[in-house]
């Protein structure tokens, strides 16, 4: 089980608006953080999902992550109020059989390109 997992954002602020608004279906609130330097969500189950404000010089590496919801309303919902905030659709929300029978997922880059999926894996 993960702790917490942090990404670097370039425009911190930003960032944590469209977090607010696209994890907004899923229940994932900001836990605490500190103006200027980061911002943690819980995600549930003593996990966090971190944004920290990248260096002046620091180049921000896109990254893949996902956030496993159990319905597939959920992952609608979270594609839509994503997509809302100003994130760019990926992927829409839809079964990935190639991934297996009933891999349930969408995917939206956030305002730095870093690819964020909700996914559901059971038909519900």
């Amino acid at each position: 089980m993960l702790d917490h997992v942090t990404i670097a954002v370039r425009d911190l602020q930003g960032s944590k608006r469209f977090f607010e608004r696209a994890f907004q279906p899923l229940g994932y609130r900001v836990a605490f953080g500190e103006e200027g330097v980061f911002w943690a969500f819980d995600v549930g189950e003593g996990t966090l999902f971190e944004i920290r404000e990248a260096g002046e010089n620091e180049t921000v590496t896109r990254c893949h992550v996902a956030f496993r919801v159990g319905k597939e309303q959920q992952v609608r919902a979270f594609h839509d109020a994503a997509i809302a905030a100003g994130g760019t659709d990926n992927g829409g929300a839809g079964l990935r059989p190639n991934y297996s029978e009933h891999y349930f997922a969408c995917f939206v880059l956030d305002p730095d390109g870093h690819n964020i999926e909700a996914v559901c894996h059971g038909m519900n």
